[in-house]
């Protein structure tokens, strides 16, 4: 999520790039490159990525070792291969996060307007 500044913080900050030689179209154009370095690392670090994936990718090993069981351990399990369907429950779980990252992508917050914009001009 990005940082949200008051509008006297981006007026001083604006004000100092100004004094150091930077003109208004290089301040909106440097706002504008880190709202969309924000938007990119809030698409990252969704946590449904993350769980998701490693949802799969335990899946997939536990559903492995759930096939290659032997008589034995299905006999502890009493009867049950537990280990293949807690690999293919820990799968669905993991391919349903992934999907509803799809289908719901995060949307980082709008940046607030100008007090310009918020003020009736005389």
């Amino acid at each position: 999520m990005s940082e949200q500044f008051e509008p006297s913080e981006r007026a001083e900050a604006a004000e100092r790039l100004r004094k150091a030689g930077y003109s208004e179209a290089d301040v909106q154009r440097e706002v504008s490159e880190l709202e969309q370095k924000s938007a990119t690392a809030a698409r990252i670090f969704d946590l449904r990525r993350i769980i998701g994936g490693l949802f799969v990718v335990y899946g997939v090993i536990v559903t492995i070792v759930g096939l290659t069981d032997g008589d034995a351990e299905i006999d502890k399990a009493q009867g049950i291969n537990i280990n293949l369907w807690t690999g293919l429950g820990m799968l669905a779980l993991g391919i349903f996060f992934l999907i509803w990252l799809k289908l719901r992508p995060t949307v980082p917050p709008p940046p607030p307007l100008p007090p310009e914009a918020v003020e009736p001009r005389d």
